[in-house]
């Protein structure tokens, strides 16, 4: 999870090399971030870019807005949409959506609250919105009391999105402790998964059940998560895995 300065340590600059769109599927890149320290625990980021078939992009979860991002980012085509995908994932949104005026900001009904002064001019809902329909699907995680969460699916690629509600961090990323925090909440790759947390904040299991059957009809074989390591192939049984605790 990314909060703002409320619950962020610090954030550990990366090299530039490391980011550059790096090509992920058909019409999808992904753009590694800074690492981030909540509670002194670092996280990985990542942002996930899509070209719609109309050839603007689709910005999933900002991370900072370097000159070599942006100008990595503004390179593959215009920048249309902007999306924070729960009331965390906002901390660099401000900066995008500075640099690029005419691009659209959609975010979790909760961030609206949360950050009142924040530009967001449509919230995300239940299902796509026409703007990115053609391209993308979506699915409302609900159930949990502290993060809820919309997860995407894009067609061409059979690519799943996710921010929070799935993480899959390095191993070798980490030093002992951070390591064994993450051990214990049950997301260190390869054997990542829901988080512990996260699990323990569902109140709605129902609703997060309706949410996991949504999301396993989907017709994917790739999978971007924000926090770790990805797939580009074979998704389908971590996926599946990641959610047998729902029962």
């Amino acid at each position: 999870m990314i909060d703002s300065n409320e619950s962020i340590d610090s954030i550990d600059s990366i090299d530039s090399i490391n980011s550059i769109t790096e090509p992920f599927a058909e019409r999808i890149w992904t753009v590694d971030g800074d690492r981030v320290r909540m509670f002194g625990i670092p996280f990985d980021t990542r942002m996930t870019v899509v070209q719609l078939a109309g050839g603007g992009l689709w910005i999933h979860s900002p991370v900072a807005a370097t000159e070599a991002r942006v100008q990595a980012v503004t390179a593959l085509g215009p920048v249309a949409y902007l999306i924070a995908p729960n009331r965390f994932h906002y901390l660099f949104l401000g900066a995008w959506a500075e640099r690029f005026a005419d691009a659209e900001v959609w975010a979790d009904p909760a961030l609206r609250r949360r950050r009142p002064g924040l530009r967001i001019d449509h919230d995300l809902g239940p299902s796509a919105p026409e703007a990115w329909r053609e391209d993308l699907e979506q699915v409302y995680f609900g159930g949990s009391a502290i993060l809820p969460e919309t997860v995407f699916f894009h067609r061409v690629s059979r690519t799943l999105i996710v921010t929070d509600v799935l993480q899959n961090h390095e191993p070798a990323r980490d030093g002992w402790f951070a390591r064994s925090i993450k051990r214990i909440a049950g997301i260190v790759a390869p054997d990542g998964g829901v988080p512990r947390d996260f699990r323990l904040s569902v109140r709605d299991r129902g609703a997060a059940r309706r949410a996991r059957d949504a999301i396993l009809a989907l017709d994917f074989e790739r999978l971007i998560v924000t926090h770790g390591r990805c797939f580009e192939q074979g998704a389908r049984p971590f996926v599946e895995r990641a959610f047998q605790w729902l029962g």
